[in-house]
């Protein structure tokens, strides 16, 4: 039976990296809501953005389980940032006999502040298509995100100290 990853972790936390691995790793496809919304919209999407990623997830919801019923494996390539997305997420996947992990990529501030640096002399330099990062979006992010508990978590990799 296919089953479904989500990978969880702050804006610039190496989501998409980890993502990648676990798609070659598992035979997956993944799933991402930035790759959808960079493509459709830009670095621009203004006001509409929190609309435009709402049903971008519903919609990435649902195409999962036609994969999923296809008997492929599916890699989610979105933060699942609070604790009531990640609810959600599992309630949705439990609902359906499907099984899940929640995979939490947890990376020190120094880190997590070096990475957001090195993001965005890629995306300056064109060498990355992802979403700038600038120091208001961090702190804004930083604190929507909840980390999850020990008991949400089936594989935590920690990164930086």
């Amino acid at each position: 039976m296919a089953k479904v990853i989500m990978t969880c972790g702050k804006i610039c936390s190496g989501k998409s990296t980890y993502a990648e691995r676990l798609r070659r790793e598992h035979s997956a496809v993944l799933l991402s809501i930035d790759e959808i919304m960079l493509m459709m919209f830009g670095q621009n999407v203004g006001e509409m953005h929190d609309e435009y990623v709402s049903r971008t997830e519903k919609y990435l919801f649902g195409k999962s389980l036609e994969i999923i019923d296809s008997g492929i494996n599916v890699v989610l390539d979105w933060g699942v940032w609070t604790k009531a997305e990640r609810d959600e997420a599992r309630t949705f996947y439990k609902s359906r006999g499907i099984e899940y992990e929640l995979h939490y990529i947890d990376v020190s501030d120094e880190v997590w502040r070096d990475r957001i640096e090195k993001r965005n002399k890629n995306i300056a330099e064109g060498e990355l298509s992802a979403y700038f990062v600038e120091d208001g979006l961090a702190a804004k992010f930083g604190a929507i995100f909840e980390p999850p508990t020990d008991d949400e978590i089936d594989v935590r990799i920690t990164t930086g100290g």
